[in-house]
């Protein structure tokens, strides 16, 4: 089975795992997936990821340990902004604000995946990625 979109099946395990309050869930690996999470562990959604290797390529796999804060999931929503067949990109003077500045945007920029405030910052556009609050 091949997955049209991976990045949104990884929010949709990472969604589902928090629906049932799992510690971990796992996922196949990617470099783009490995630097959205190094966002969401940057910014405090997640305790941490790792990338585990497999004997093939195929099979690596990415770990990540969830957050709960008094027994609910940090991250309250988590949505897929670009997808495949509808990308989303803004410049710099249109990046999306998430809830008023408190939900975070990921960006997919030309210096690599960032939270929407650094882009800002950094005066940069790209793909956005995903929000979450």
């Amino acid at each position: 089975m091949s997955m049209s979109d991976p990045i949104a099946d990884m929010l949709t395990r990472i969604r589902n795992a928090q629906a049932v309050n799992k510690v971990e869930v796992e996922m196949p690996a990617s470099k783009k997936k490995a630097s959205i999470l190094k966002v969401l562990k940057d910014e405090g959604y997640i305790a941490d990821y790792q990338v585990v290797e497999g004997e093939k390529i195929s099979e690596k796999k990415i770990n990540v340990s969830l957050k709960y804060y008094q027994g609910q999931p940090v991250i309250e929503s988590i949505q897929r902004v670009s997808k495949p067949g509808l990308r989303v990109y803004c410049n710099k003077n249109n990046m999306p604000k998430v809830l008023a500045g408190l939900g975070v945007a990921i960006i997919s920029t030309s210096k690599g995946m960032m939270p929407d405030r650094q882009a800002r910052a950094e005066g940069i556009g790209g793909e956005v990625i995903c929000t979450i609050v």
